[in-house]
């Protein structure tokens, strides 16, 4: 292009920008907005293409004129975050010098001290009377500086900082590594270190504080819900995939802060690229609010002189991985490969040394531009509102590893590294102590300490800080379980059907009724409870804006701002976080609200575990209702739906009781007894119970005493045999719908073989196995005063083998295998589903009641009661394939 061409390009653009300034200065935002529409109109109906961009240029989206006034003192704000820095760091090398590598974070609240110390003197609300204080989902490798303010507060002893990440040191109580309310139930609220699970959970939590207001269960407060998570976070697909849902829902009260120091642990986030332009495409094109603060105030001044842009225009060139070098390599080298690719830009920087450049603060340092973000987000509405903060990683640790990749790792100092982090923050310890890292806190009457105290009493007291307790709720009893006791006599129905009816029940009682929160995601006519939605309607905070197509039904599609059911969509990490939402809400809000959560089994514990980890350890309560379970009971779905894993899957979570009941007035028994403990008792327990979709005649309880214990404990007597002076005996274990398989064995081993065999009715192998556990330990350590375990006593006097059948995995049975009197036969699903019908699949998974038979036989013959003979007829009179392939491995 001519030199000619290049001026009158020029000329043009600046006529350009000198109208668009008219515009501004005359017509303000609003005229700009709807020029600029207009004129995008224009050039898409002349048939240009424009590039799409949902970017706005790398610079604070903010101006200075903009910022409100900064409301506390900044110098005794710098002092008190100085000291948390410092008692931070000192809690972490310490503990590695107690014993090296039990880890811990210096780097990440190093990189959010400012961060979070601007919520906590103008930000972070406490709970009061009528006020559930705003929600703060804490980064979790940043609890170090949290509990170093906490110290600072008298909330924690100086013993406990000693003995950070060294929780069972029996000289004093320590501090656990990360947030966990298990482990400091009183402190801690959510459970964020599994990363990707704290943004997911803070947004159906900010939609659930809808939904107790939009119900009124709870007076709208104000409450904000805060999440505060790094750049590298986001990469965990759970992180960004319920952000269009917040978007969807307006949820105003919801504020993302993202540290974007640029480094994940082991290197840059985004090294080629630019992960604050990358994030704000994605959470504009969800339709977010977004603020961007990446320079510090010591910047405005060079852009306030950056007339043509060129500044502005370096800014957006650079790409992180180089970003990250002018933190590293100093002034100098900033001056030379930033602002030396433009001789305009090395003339407006000739004014400062190298080192002024290289202490150029970040917006996410700076206490003026982070107050300016939250001020705006907190007053921002129809949106949720994510801060995209530039930070460094390590800020203030200088050659220990500021803003290098190891400084994740980076868990020690050295003595000349401890004296610059001393010196750099003013943190009045002599050179002759420093080497004894010692915690330091001002006296009480200090100006730091009269401050601190004054904005958290400002802001209603401390945070973070959790209920343990809340008001005992009276839970219903038999009156409203005792037609399930009775059986359906030669009525068909499903044990999923028996849920729905007490769920239907339990949503029309006048004591709890409107405190069951059912959630489902996208299955509701799957699980036949479309009819709840007339009854109670689906959640919608708008209401229902269009008549339903099948609005002419009775059981129409009904949405309402009241509604009850949470209708999640396809979604079980989304509906597992409300089920956390609604299941901890007795301590979040001081509301018992009791969720029933159902879903197709398979799709359970097996695709959410890391969020029902962390529900256990927020001590959630509520029924996870397994759907369609069992792998030969769900007909015709094939291997990714057919669940015969789940109840192993629970055994691990510690305060999650699984129960596989076979008929009605077992699932009644539990729902009962989990509703008394869980909301009466008030035990840090949950529940997963599955159901099935298979129907047959539901029995009614039988009449003998400790019946409901025997369900609640995992095992009870369900029929003994009628086979009188029989010489051969066997005791059949059944659970879900396989044990009407069972039943049907007992019959036949009694009429053509003369065995009296006694059916069980096991409800949950973990209870079983977690007794016998505990009752193990205990005699370990007290072999003087022996316990007996539950399984071993009911069966002490039973005669005969053993053989029992699920529609699980093997293992189950197995794990109970030790405790019983005589040897186990098991029968599982073990193995991948397939396709087909139940008497196919139970003929293919060998559960069916030919092989339940067969293995009683077996069981007797190898206890040398039975001849080949007997087997080799069996076999054939049962039409077994002993050639067909394992299921197990086929």
């Amino acid at each position: 292009m001519s030199q000619k061409n290049l001026k009158e390009e020029d000329l043009e653009l600046q006529e350009w920008r000198e109208s668009l300034q008219y515009v501004i200065e005359r017509g303000g935002p609003e005229r700009v907005k709807k020029l600029m529409s207009e004129l995008q109109q224009q050039i898409y109906a002349s048939g240009i293409k424009m590039p799409f961009t949902a970017n706005t240029p790398y610079i604070n989206t903010i101006p200075v004129e903009e910022q409100p006034p900064y409301p506390g003192s900044r110098e005794i704000e710098r002092r008190i975050k100085s000291i948390i820095r410092w008692n931070a760091m000192a809690m972490v090398v310490r503990a590695n010098r107690i014993e090296n590598g039990i880890g811990g974070h210096i780097s990440t609240y190093a990189s959010a001290a400012t961060l979070y110390e601007v919520g906590f003197n103008h930000f972070f609300r406490a709970p009061g009377q009528d006020f559930s204080g705003d929600f703060v989902y804490f980064q979790g490798h940043a609890s170090p500086g949290i509990y170093a303010r906490a110290f600072l507060e008298g909330r924690i002893s100086i013993e406990e900082l000693k003995n950070f990440r060294h929780e069972y040191h029996k000289t004093a109580k320590g501090l656990p590594s990360y947030p966990h309310p298990w482990l400091k139930p009183d402190f801690w609220q959510f459970a964020t270190v599994s990363m990707g699970l704290g943004p997911l959970m803070a947004i159906y939590q900010a939609r659930f504080n809808r939904y107790l207001e939009d119900r009124g269960l709870k007076k709208p407060g104000g409450e904000k819900v805060w999440a505060f998570l790094g750049d590298g976070e986001t990469d965990e697909p759970e992180a960004l995939g319920a952000i269009s849902l917040a978007a969807r829902e307006k949820l105003d009260n919801l504020i993302f802060v993202i540290n974007c120091n640029l480094q994940r642990l082991d290197g840059p986030v985004r090294g080629n690229g630019k992960i604050i332009q990358e994030l704000e495409t994605v959470f504009r094109g969800a339709g977010w609010n977004v603020i961007k603060i990446i320079w510090g105030s010591d910047w405005d001044a060079l852009l306030a002189k950056d007339k043509d842009g060129l500044l502005v225009k370096r800014m957006g060139e650079v790409v992180d991985g180089e970003y990250q070098n002018y933190v590293v390599r100093g002034g100098a080298y900033l001056r030379k490969h930033f602002w030396g690719k433009y001789p305009q830009l090395l003339k407006l920087v000739e004014h400062l040394s190298d080192e002024q450049l290289a202490k150029l603060r970040l917006g996410g340092h700076d206490p003026e531009k982070v107050y300016a973000a939250y001020h705006a987000a907190v007053n921002h509405k129809g949106a949720p509102t994510v801060i995209l903060a530039r930070t460094v990683k390590g800020y203030g640790m200088g050659e220990a590893g500021e803003g290098k990749n190891i400084t994740h790792q980076q868990k020690k100092l050295n003595e000349e590294e401890l004296r610059q982090f001393r010196s750099r923050f003013g943190i009045p310890i002599s050179d002759e102590q420093i080497d004894e890292l010692p915690f330091y806190k001002p006296s009480p009457d200090s100006s730091e300490m009269r401050y601190l105290m004054e904005r958290r009493q400002a802001l209603g007291g401390f945070i973070p800080t959790r209920r343990t307790t809340s008001a005992v709720l009276v839970t219903p009893k038999d009156d409203l379980f005792s037609e399930f006791y009775e059986g359906t006599k030669e009525r068909e129905v499903s044990t999923t059907m028996v849920f729905v009816r007490i769920l239907s029940k339990l949503l029309r009682d006048q004591k709890i009724g409107k405190l069951i929160v059912p959630i489902v995601p996208d299955e509701a006519r799957t699980f036949g409870m479309e009819a709840l939605f007339r009854q109670v309607g689906i959640y919608s905070h708008v209401g229902q804006l269009y008549q339903p197509v099948d609005s002419e039904s009775l059981l129409y599609y009904k949405e309402a701002k009241d509604g009850q059911i949470f209708e999640e969509g396809i979604t079980e990490s989304g509906s597992t976080s409300s089920f956390i939402a609604a299941g901890t809400a007795y301590a979040n809000h001081g509301i018992n609200t009791i969720p029933f959560f159902i879903f197709y089994s398979m799709f359970g514990l097996q695709r959410v575990g890391d969020l029902v980890w962390a529900g256990a350890d927020m001590q959630t309560r509520g029924f996870l209702i397994g759907g369609t379970a069992g792998r030969t009971t769900l007909a015709g779905e094939g291997l990714q739906h057919q669940d015969g894993n789940s109840h192993l899957l629970a055994y691990p979570v510690p305060n999650l009781k699984a129960y596989d009941p076979a008929f009605a007035y077992e699932l009644a028994v539990i729902i009962e007894d989990g509703l008394e403990r869980m909301y009466e008792k008030q035990e840090k327990i949950f529940y997963y119970v599955t159901v099935m979709n298979e129907n047959y005649p539901q029995p009614p309880m039988p009449k003998r005493k400790n019946i409901k214990e025997g369900i609640i404990r995992g095992m009870y007597l369900f029929k003994s045999s009628n086979l009188k002076n029989a010489k051969l005996h066997a005791q059949l274990l059944g659970s879900g719908s396989i044990l009407n398989q069972v039943l049907k064995a007992q019959d036949i081993l009694a009429e053509k073989y003369g065995v009296a065999a006694d059916v069980w009715s096991v409800t949950s192998y973990k209870e079983l196995h977690r007794d016998a556990l505990m009752a193990e330990r205990h005699n370990m350590f007290h072999p003087d005063n022996l316990q007996e375990p539950y399984v071993s006593k009911i069966l002490k006097n039973s005669k005969g083998v053993f053989v029992a059948a699920s529609d699980y995995v093997k293992a189950l049975p197995e794990s109970i295998a030790r405790w019983l009197p005589g040897p186990l036969f098991s029968l599982g699903t073990d193995g991948f589903g397939r396709s087909d019908g139940r008497r196919h699949l139970r003929d293919f998974f060998e559960v069916d009641y030919r092989y339940i038979t067969y293995a009683t036989l077996y069981m007797l013959w190898k206890e040398g009661q039975l001849k080949m003979d007997v087997l080799k007829k069996a076999i054939k009179e049962m039409d077994l394939d002993v050639d067909k392939p394992n299921p197990m491995i086929s």
